[in-house]
């Protein structure tokens, strides 16, 4: 191989790109398998079943078919009509094809909607600890990333009083995104109101709603800005098939915004990807439209193991964890084992083969905390746990 003697010139903006770290810590669990290390996955985001069979069949008929060639760079129209009627059906709001806007995977509505809305020096409020994509995005376009700190007080939903204390005449976008990764909070419907009343005289801020966990709510149900009267050409809606129907490596997201706005987001769709895959969006037609058991099943089995792990997790020594009404994800205070959030999750990979994350993976108000992906088998969630509480008895 040869060596490369002289210094990579990057772009001024390479500098401000972040990463999400669950892949970075996946790569090292994975790097440690091959050297022969038992690991126990619990910081990938991804559910670890398999894409219902009516889905994948939908596909495989649409290979065949003949789905195979381009299409428009907004999305299948007959996918788009789908989607809209899930939104009506869901939200409460009548929704066209034409507020519908299908990509390869939800990040791309994010960045999308960063490029088309954020100029140099706009401030973007977002939750942290939240998904990191929404910070690395904000700083990539050259905006002024604002962090709203999401308490464990509160279930980490947002304060809505310190979020109208953020608000400049520079804040252009609002972030909010429920349920919450990483912590699995839910807003209310009385969070949602009052985040509409906060910027009511504001008609130039607009919200993303990232509600890409939607149909995995434990207790309660989902409450959407975008129902709210007035608010509908305001808001962003972000979803998507990966979590719901476990198509991760599927890639498919949508957005569901005004209609001047999606022709935006399309043209930077032809200029990127020029449009997600068509077959696959055949399948995602069936995903929609078909039998919807599998997600009841999956929802059920992730409310069992967030019991498990609730109970289980509140009796190791220096972790304290409150039951996340929503997601796959549990937000463990560490605080009273003394140590750094990154170094915990450091150590308890390298000593006990238990891969997960550090809170300040999702931003500087995550330390004190460590992520938990339950998206795994309550055996193998017993297993981790057993690793742990050992740990913690030598090492505390």
């Amino acid at each position: 191989m040869p060596v490369v003697t002289d210094e990579l010139r990057l772009a001024e903006r390479m500098s401000r790109l972040g990463t999400e770290t669950a892949f970075e810590v996946l790569v090292r669990a994975k790097a440690l398998e091959q050297k022969g290390r038992d690991v126990i996955h619990l910081e990938i985001g991804e559910p670890d079943f398999d894409t219902p069979p009516n889905i994948v069949e939908a596909a495989v008929n649409a290979l065949h078919e003949g789905y195979t060639h381009y299409n428009p760079a907004a999305g299948l129209p007959e996918l788009r009509q789908a989607i809209a009627a899930e939104i009506a059906s869901t939200r409460g709001v009548d929704v066209s094809t034409d507020e519908v806007v299908v990509m390869p995977g939800g990040k791309p509505i994010i960045f999308f909607t960063m490029l088309a809305l954020v100029d140099r020096g706009d401030e973007v409020i977002f939750p942290d600890p939240g998904f990191p994509i929404y910070q690395s995005m904000i700083e990539f376009v050259g905006g002024k990333a604002v962090p709203l700190p999401l308490r464990e007080e509160r279930e980490f939903r947002l304060d809505v009083d310190e979020l109208r204390g953020l608000i400049t005449p520079r804040t252009r976008l609002i972030i909010v995104n429920s349920p919450q990764n990483p912590t699995g909070g839910v807003l209310t419907s009385q969070d949602v109101r009052e985040l509409a009343g906060a910027i009511a005289g504001r008609d130039d801020i607009m919200v993303l709603s990232d509600e890409i966990y939607n149909r995995l709510i434990f207790e309660g149900r989902h409450h959407s800005i975008v129902s709210l009267p007035g608010f509908k050409d305001r808001t962003i809606l972000l979803d998507g098939f990966s979590k719901t129907y476990a198509m991760t490596g599927w890639r498919l997201g949508y957005g569901v915004m005004r209609p001047d706005l999606t022709a935006k987001i399309a043209r930077l769709a032809t200029n990127c990807h020029s449009c997600t895959a068509t077959f696959s969006q055949m399948a995602a037609i069936e995903a929609l439209k078909g039998d919807q058991s599998a997600v009841a099943t999956m929802r059920e089995a992730f409310r069992k193991r967030r019991d498990y792990f609730i109970e289980r997790v509140n009796q190791i020594k220096g972790f304290n964890c409150i039951a996340p009404h929503g997601a796959f994800y549990a937000f463990a205070n560490i605080t009273q084992t003394g140590w750094k959030s990154k170094d915990l999750a450091d150590a308890l990979l390298e000593e006990t083969g238990v891969a997960l994350l550090s809170g300040t993976a999702f931003g500087a108000h995550g330390e004190g905390y460590v992520r938990f992906s339950i998206a795994n088998s309550i055996q193998n969630i017993a297993k981790a746990l057993d690793r742990i509480d050992q740990w913690t008895k030598k090492r505390l």
